[in-house]
């Protein structure tokens, strides 16, 4: 489904991602993890279109993504959750949710998605008048992977879910990641929470300084003693 080969992209001169390759099979999740400043973020948005690739290529069912303007990715099948949620605070939350299904395809679907972000996030029917910016960190999240779901994707990238939530809303946030894979939706989840993400993904990459340096079955990677000691607190 998802190929990357060698990829490099840069920030003007300074090359934040090296060498990078990997993959998402149809209907897999896959998660990145690696410290603050590791590149996941820079590598994300090369995929969904929102960064140039200075090198190597992305494909979507072997078509080079490098060739398709940002804005078709959506009709390819790809949706992005960006860090930071980037929600449009003076809208309502059902107006947010909206812009997800601004493809003809998914306009024609927007009662029925509506209704399936609804049932996912109960509290976001509560609340769908409600301005934007006036909703907690965790139900602000919540209408960002709505907002994603809406455009009824095929691969959804994730870009730090969990960042600056509590606790028990991070549990409740990667319940939902895990239930949108088991409906068939693939999943590129980049991630600092390595617990979190080990435990719904069923292969892992770890960047670091924009290089791969290990990966494989999140079960394998736990018995490497430095990925126990440098992720996971274990000696």
């Amino acid at each position: 489904m998802l190929e990357i080969t060698h990829l490099e992209v840069a920030h003007g001169e300074a090359v934040a991602v090296r060498d990078v390759s990997l993959g998402v099979r149809p209907r897999e999740l896959v998660t990145v993890v690696g410290p603050n400043g590791a590149g996941k973020t820079t590598l994300i948005n090369a995929i969904a279109g929102l960064l140039p690739i200075r090198a190597g290529s992305a494909r979507l069912d072997g078509d080079d993504l490098a060739s398709v303007p940002a804005h078709e990715l959506c009709r390819r099948g790809i949706a992005l959750v960006p860090e930071g949620r980037r929600l449009f605070p003076a809208m309502t939350v059902e107006e947010n949710l909206e812009i997800g299904c601004y493809a003809a395809a998914a306009r024609r679907m927007r009662g029925e998605s509506l209704e399936r972000v609804y049932a996912t996030f109960p509290i976001l029917r509560e609340r769908r008048r409600q301005l934007a910016g006036s909703l907690s960190g965790g139900q602000q999240q919540m209408v960002a992977i709505g907002r994603a779901l809406m455009a009824r994707p095929r691969l959804l990238l994730l870009d730090e879910p969990s960042l600056g939530l509590a606790p028990s809303i991070v549990d409740q946030v990667f319940a939902v990641i895990a239930g949108i894979h088991a409906d068939g939706v693939a999943v590129l989840l980049v991630e600092q929470n390595v617990v979190q993400a080990f435990a719904i993904a069923a292969r892992a990459y770890v960047l670091e300084q924009g290089r791969i340096v290990a990966e494989g079955a999140p079960a394998d990677l736990t018995r490497d003693p430095r990925i126990r000691e440098a992720y996971l607190g274990q000696q």
